[in-house]
């Protein structure tokens, strides 16, 4: 959601610029006062879209996650090296050397570990992309209702 802060200036601007521009046109109050309120609607549409865009494609990378997580990215050479327990940093060994086999089951549930946290981070992002989608998509829904209902009185 950084993307929509950095859009937070222009719209100010942009919402400033048509101000100007329906004090200018609008000789009497209730024109200004017509042009503030379409102004005011077309920015909440466009918010609660960006926001339910920004949303859904959260949802899509989070669903990519659950179905396709990260790789775990050290081999097992590099565990037997730095994740074996009975080395120490200084390098010295301790008497207890653990086997190949008990290094591989222990880097197999390693990896499965960090598949397994992977896909439930995934999961937790995806619910709250969720609450990006559903939480502005009433409004927005609200925002364009009233608007054709608007235009529509105006004809």
């Amino acid at each position: 959601m950084m993307i929509f802060a950095s859009f937070v200036p222009m719209i100010i601007f942009v919402f400033i610029i048509l101000l100007i521009a329906g004090a200018v046109k609008g000789n009497s109050e209730k024109g200004g006062e017509d042009v503030i309120k379409n102004v005011y609607i077309y920015l909440v549409l466009f918010a609660t879209l960006m926001m339910t865009i920004g949303g859904s494609v959260a949802a899509f990378m989070a669903l990519a996650d659950i179905y396709a997580p990260s790789p775990y990215y050290q081999s097992f050479e590099e565990y037997k090296r730095w994740g074996d327990p009975s080395f120490e940093k200084s390098g010295e060994e301790n008497a207890e050397k653990l086997t190949e086999q008990q290094l591989r089951a222990n880097y197999d549930a390693m990896v499965a570990s960090q598949k397994e946290n992977s896909i439930l981070q995934a999961k937790n992002n995806l619910i709250k992309s969720f609450g990006w989608i559903v939480i502005p998509l009433p409004i927005f829904i609200y925002f364009q209702r009233r608007l054709v209902r608007r235009n529509s009185l105006k004809e």
